[in-house]
């Protein structure tokens, strides 16, 4: 499947910043389930290009002068395998790194009580699968009911989140039972009136030697309908704009994502946004 995806951030002060740094991951990693055919982000102060511990290509973006606003644009074609299919571990990062302890998806006592008993035994691949329903069946999809620090146990225990929250949960509840897992930010294609920016998350089959990534917030497989941004531990490691800056008061955030499987597709989306 093609993918056509426009992504637009802007952020905007009331009064100037004096300094800001941002760590952009806005471009597709080198999956073999994807092609990137033309990606271009432009952004200001010239970001500097590198590869972050997860493997993930991040640029890092410095402005030292004042400024009221920033823009962060993203345009882009990607082609998608429309099977599942299982991800090789393709870095040096080993598959047990995702099986330790982060800020946002730490397993507590009553997550892991809920993970050992929907888990069962068998295949890690059925045990996979049953967590990844569990979880669905146990947290309601609920914009706005969440912000961007809440941790899994917090979710878990309101029964309520976005994507970002049922993806962390997700990722505890595998670890809980020891199977290794990571967060996945990216891009999600879809007919219903669903926020394109998405999150979902890759657990480690020892058995089979691959990553079999799970949209928990849709309970199935993530494959041709998805594009892949970045991976990490949780969220503070795989969000596509992390940063902080020096003054700017009074900030207002606008984002736009638009993701279509035609250009056609695409110019109509933009029209009517």
């Amino acid at each position: 499947m093609r993918l056509h995806i426009h992504h637009a951030t802007r952020y905007r002060y009331l009064e100037p910043a004096s300094y800001s740094i941002q760590h952009l991951r806005l471009t597709p990693r080198l999956d073999p389930c994807q092609q990137t055919l033309g990606w271009r982000v432009t952004a200001p102060g010239n970001p500097r290009p590198q590869r972050d511990a997860h493997g993930n290509l991040m640029h890092t973006m410095t402005l030292t002068a004042p400024h009221d606003e920033i823009a962060l644009i993203v345009d882009g074609e990607v082609d998608t395998l429309d099977t599942p299919i299982l991800l090789p571990r393709g870095d040096d990062v080993s598959p047990l790194a995702y099986l330790a302890d982060s800020p946002l998806a730490t397993p507590d006592e009553a997550i892991a009580a809920f993970a050992t008993a929907a888990a069962g035994s068998g295949a890690a691949r059925e045990k996979a699968m049953r967590l990844m329903e569990a979880v669905a069946a146990a947290i309601a999809y609920e914009p706005g009911s969440t912000a961007v620090h809440h941790t899994a146990t917090e979710v878990f225990a309101q029964k309520s989140g976005v994507c970002q929250d049922l993806a962390h949960v997700f990722v505890a509840a595998c670890r809980a039972v020891g199977l290794p897992a990571r967060y996945v930010s990216g891009y999600l294609l879809t007919e219903v009136d669903h926020v394109a920016s998405h999150a979902w998350a890759d657990v480690w089959l020892n058995d089979e030697d691959g990553w079999l990534a799970c949209d928990v917030t849709h309970n199935c497989l993530a494959y041709g309908n998805f594009c892949r941004l970045a991976v990490g531990r949780d969220y503070l490691d795989a969000c596509p704009v992390r940063g902080i800056r020096r003054g700017g008061q009074g900030e207002m955030m606008e984002v736009r994502v638009v993701v279509a499987d035609s250009r056609e597709a695409m110019q109509q989306a933009q029209q009517q946004q």
